[in-house]
């Protein structure tokens, strides 16, 4: 199940926005950016999902790429997976005295995200396991064909100094070559509709993302709310897996923000490169995501609208 909420944070670096024609605001910072290198808050805030470590000196870690940080583990049950197979994945965040965490700050609803891809990017899912008991989690997967995955989740511990994100790699048996990347398009089709992306990415400055979101050639202004947001965003840098997980600045219901079709992102990203971004959105009562490869630091895509952002309105969620 992919989603869209708030922004919930897996450091990668984008400095992201999300808005209508109005309501635009940044929400994140750059890789490893934590509370004290100017992060945004909330579900996917850019001073979430990174973290020095040890939790004090040193370089930033960008999110996703540990199993521990700030004496928080990321415990799997399982390590191994038949590739197809529906599997019972168990798993629980224990905490600095070693037991399992049981009290969580929901994060725009869920307690606990799980985002999975397989090291070469394919594969994504994005699905929200239930505790059972003890803070033990439990989720059906199907990991569709074997190599290594990389298993996410964003969490907010009670007491804990920030929401972090946490990962570990998975193994679904069998030959793990990998499928090359995607090539950069500009639409990306997907159950009958398509996604259109303008814009581009240039390292470390801020960066207009454009999608809009059209079915049957129509453009779709009735865009569904899924987990109190009208878009969710995950950037993954290719190669490490650094993470971000991105959301709208506006909320439905607020009075600025639109359905649809453009979903608006300004960006920033810390490093040349390929980005995989993906994109759930929720129309007819199903959730789909829209998958992009963009380069960083190469040609650019297609030319983004000339708006600026709004200057001096951040994200605080």
């Amino acid at each position: 199940m992919n989603t869209a909420t708030k922004l919930g944070a897996y450091a990668l670096g984008l400095a992201v926005v999300f808005g209508g024609a109005a309501g635009i605001g940044k929400v994140a910072g750059p890789v490893g950016a934590t509370a004290d290198t100017g992060g945004h808050g909330g579900h996917g805030g850019g001073e979430h999902g990174g973290g020095k470590p040890g939790g004090d000196t040193g370089t930033p870690v960008p999110g996703g790429l540990q199993i521990s940080q700030d004496g928080y583990t990321l415990v799997p049950r399982r390590t191994t997976f038949r590739p197809g197979e529906l599997t019972d994945f168990r798993f629980t965040v224990n905490g600095p005295d070693g037991k399992p965490v049981t009290g969580f700050t929901p994060l725009h609803g869920k307690r606990l995200h799980l985002i999975i891809a397989r090291r070469d990017l394919s594969g994504f899912q994005h699905l929200h396991p239930a505790e059972v008991g003890g803070g033990v989690w439990a989720v059906a997967v199907v990991l569709p064909k074997a190599g290594t995955y990389r298993f996410f989740t964003d969490v907010q511990p009670e007491g804990a100094k920030q929401q972090l994100t946490l990962g570990a790699d998975i193994f679904a048996g069998g030959d793990d070559r990998f499928t090359p990347l995607p090539k950069p398009e500009q639409v990306a089709k997907v159950d009958g509709y398509e996604v259109r992306l303008a814009g581009s990415l240039a390292p470390g400055r801020t960066s207009k993302l454009v999608l809009s979101v059209s079915k049957d050639g129509e453009p779709v202004t009735d865009l569904q709310p899924y987990l109190e947001a009208y878009g969710h965003l995950v950037a993954l840098r290719n190669g490490d897996l650094a993470y971000l997980h991105v959301h709208p600045d506006g909320e439905p219901g607020d009075g600025k923000t639109k359905a649809g079709p453009d979903i608006t992102f300004y960006a920033e990203v810390p490093s040349a490169g390929a980005y995989r971004l993906y994109l759930d959105f929720q129309h007819g009562g199903k959730v789909r995501t829209a998958e992009f490869t963009v380069h960083a630091g190469s040609a650019a895509q297609v030319p983004a609208p000339a708006k600026e952002p709004e200057e001096g309105h951040n994200h605080t969620h």
